[in-house]
């Protein structure tokens, strides 16, 4: 097994040569859908693939899905082959947004069975300001075939999410920001609020002011502050539409905290069911 949480900006540039290494540029903006390839366009690491989070990374929404469903596994396994990812290769993920974007497909690859990939720590703004190489030629591509390992139990669905949120044992984590958990202010779902019984934990909280995730030690300890001696296993990831949630997933791991499961659907899935209760504010109000 090779480099399963971050990869440093340093480690990376040493192997940019190393054809069993492969790297995707994940720059996505939530608010127009091409400004993460125009980006990839103008200049990325070299060698990196562009994967864009709604062509390749999601399904097509339908009326009772999120914003980004989760693709089959075995459409996902197919377009990991055209990329050229196989067993033997180690994966490095990065965007320009703190690693909110690119942990999306750090926590695809681990769900279809590869552990071998890891965020790279700080992104492209920190690539940049090291000035390590970058180009806009496009990386010569082998295709292979990817072997399909699902792993159980990393994520769960809206019906689970919905008997599970009533258990005292269960923390329910939504990486959102804190306006759009409380309801204050929502500017991508139709309804404001969130899952009753959740907290909040902006994925921001993870991050050093650099942008880098912050030390294992100092994870662990924020996290176990917020379960409250809630069981990691017992804990579920939820954000918008199950990109960001990804962010925390990842966290948990880097500060030994491992188990935790997404919830892919998160608040956009959530609200398509009106029999599905909503909550507003701080300490919530519920709504039904």
């Amino acid at each position: 097994m090779g480099l399963t949480t971050l990869v440093s900006t340093e480690t990376l540039a040493r192997r940019l040569d190393d054809p069993a290494w492969i790297v995707f540029d994940c720059r996505f903006t939530l608010t127009n859908a091409e400004t993460g390839r125009r980006a990839y366009a103008s200049g990325h690491v070299p060698g990196a693939r562009y994967a864009h989070l709604e062509e390749a990374l999601s399904a097509p929404v339908t009326p009772a899905s999120g914003r980004h469903p989760l693709p089959s596994p075995d459409a996902f396994a197919d377009q990991l082959g055209r990329w050229g990812v196989n067993a033997d290769k180690q994966v490095v993920v990065y965007d320009d947004s703190f690693g909110s974007m690119a942990v999306r497909l750090w926590w695809m690859l681990r769900w279809v069975g590869h552990e071998s990939v890891a965020l790279l720590d700080g992104g492209w703004p920190k690539w940049r300001r090291e000035k390590h190489p970058v180009t806009t030629a496009l990386p010569a591509v082998q295709p292979t075939d990817f072997p399909l390992r699902l792993a159980p139990g990393l994520q769960i669905d809206a019906g689970q999410v919905n008997t599970r949120r009533q258990d005292k044992n269960t923390l329910i984590v939504d990486a959102r920001p804190e306006e759009r958990f409380t309801g204050d202010y929502e500017p991508l779902d139709k309804i404001a609020g969130h899952i009753p019984g959740s907290v909040n934990w902006p994925f921001e909280e993870n991050l050093d002011l650099g942008g880098a995730y912050l030390p294992a030690e100092e994870l662990r300890e924020n996290y176990l502050k917020l379960l409250h001696d809630v069981p990691p296993e017992q804990v579920i990831h939820s954000c918008g539409s199950g990109v960001t949630a990804c962010h925390n997933v990842l966290a948990m791991e880097i500060a030994g905290l491992s188990g935790s499961q997404l919830y892919a659907g998160s608040w956009s899935e959530w609200i398509t069911d009106p029999a599905h209760p909503v909550e507003t504010g701080e300490n919530g109000v519920l709504c039904v």
